[in-house]
């Protein structure tokens, strides 16, 4: 019995106050929530898809109503609270930005999916990857499109193999002087598109 009080417990909580300002390391999104309620103020941690929408609509002094979950540790008396979603109160502001303040839906990362393996490794793999890393590096991309080394892709002749997403373009038979053009044509969309690859390259793996 005595065991059980010492358990970390999670509940909900919900909050109306003042928004105050926002908290965190400069430059970067914010990680706290700083509001003034009527029993004090309280400093609540944002949940990672919040920290983008919120600080764009919220500001000083705005009435607020904030709901998460709280953490309470019994052993330390610590509380910590996550706001989960934060709701404009002001009547006009609400129903126009309540939307914009819940987590955005994930959306699948850009990416190239680049083989590793060793058939594809042999023919030329390790290069096609650092061409591309070069390339969206020189295009301002490299932050905004990941490059991740996979599996076999089960086309070992064909190698090297490598898939673009969130497209899903598969291609095989990719040389070092073809990752500009795919660069440009699944990422690029404000830049004209070089000449269409080589037939050798564009075969897809599943072909």
């Amino acid at each position: 019995m005595g065991k059980s009080h010492k358990k970390t417990q999670v509940t909900p909580f919900k909050l109306e106050g003042q928004f105050v300002k926002f908290l965190g390391k400069a430059g970067k999104k914010p990680k706290l929530l700083w509001i003034n309620t009527e029993a004090g103020e309280r400093y609540i941690k944002l949940a990672k898809p919040l920290r983008e929408s919120v600080p764009e609509i919220l500001k000083p002094g705005d009435p607020i109503e904030v709901s998460g979950k709280q953490k309470y540790k019994p052993k330390s008396g610590e509380l910590k609270l996550q706001a989960k979603r934060v709701t404009l109160k002001t009547p006009t502001a609400s129903q126009q930005y309540e939307k914009l303040l819940q987590p955005s839906p994930k959306k699948t990362q850009a990416s190239v999916m680049v083989c590793k393996k060793s058939s594809c490794r042999q023919r030329g793999a390790a290069k096609v990857h650092q061409v591309m890393n070069d390339t969206l590096r020189d295009r301002n991309l490299d932050n905004q499109v990941a490059i991740k080394d996979t599996g076999c892709m089960k086309q070992c002749k064909k190698g090297p193999c490598m898939v673009v997403m969130p497209d899903k373009a598969r291609y095989n038979k990719v040389a070092p002087e073809d990752v500009p053009m795919l660069v440009d044509k699944h990422f690029g969309s404000k830049l004209k598109p070089e000449a269409n690859v080589s037939q050798r390259s564009t075969v897809r793996c599943g072909d």
